[in-house]
């Protein structure tokens, strides 16, 4: 399974070569050129937001989209850049090799403008609504579901069904008990947090021998040695 990437990052490194460099170049421009914009990974998207939404970048498998919260500083910037959709307030960049970085960071630095007046005015658009403008379905947009575990390891439950079954199919004693073990096992490591159980530490054999017994095991050599002499 895949890991969607959590990180701009993390992003760009899947890229193939010619689309990494490419979408880096725009991505730093954009945090060069909006001062405080937050950068994230949101959406399948490059996110960067300054008081709410404001840009979005996204590379297509030919293409790049650059997506501007402020449709009207797009629009006034439709007759010179190609490939602007001023109905979706995005711009789709075909040829990776030659892009027009000193006109979208007009449009960078523009946007930026129209978002401070618009948060003095007050009339910042939601991310609902941005979301709508630039056609992100909702389902889309949803954050990837976690990391799952899935564990191939029968339960204990179905362990304890398994020796039913043989039983009731005239099984030998034998199996059942060796099913019925493995279900103890199971549950001894689920009380363990997964791992298996400690044995207990073999007892030594032999009698221990109290300390003053040696003392006087230790004397008797030495009393043997003078009586011979």
């Amino acid at each position: 399974m895949m890991m969607t990437p959590t990180t701009v990052g993390a992003y760009l490194r899947d890229l193939p070569p010619d689309r990494r460099v490419a979408m880096a170049r725009v991505c730093s421009m954009i945090r060069r050129s909006a001062r405080g914009v937050r950068e994230s990974m949101r959406y399948g998207l490059a996110f960067y937001e300054l008081d709410g939404p404001l840009f979005a970048l996204e590379s297509g498998r030919r293409h790049m989209s650059l997506y501007v919260a402020e449709q009207e500083v797009v629009a006034r910037h439709k007759d010179v850049l190609p490939g602007v959709d001023t109905r979706r307030s995005f711009i789709r960049f075909s040829d990776l090799n030659r892009l027009p970085l000193d006109v979208v960071e007009k449009i960078v630095r523009d946007s930026v403008a129209a978002r401070r007046t618009r948060v003095s005015q007050g009339t910042v658009p939601t991310q609902a609504e941005l979301l709508k403008l630039w056609d992100i379905k909702e389902e889309k947009a949803a954050p990837p579901p976690g990391k799952q575990v899935i564990s191939l390891k029968p339960t204990a439950a179905e362990l304890a069904a398994q020796a039913a079954a043989a039983a009731a199919a005239g099984g030998t004693l034998a199996t059942a008990a060796a099913t019925v073990k493995k279900a103890v096992a199971v549950v001894r490591t689920a009380a363990h947090g997964g791992k298996p159980a400690a044995r207990p530490a073999p007892k030594k054999s032999g009698t221990a021998i109290r300390p003053a017994a040696a003392k006087r095991i230790a004397r008797k050599p030495a009393a043997q040695k003078a009586r011979r002499k």
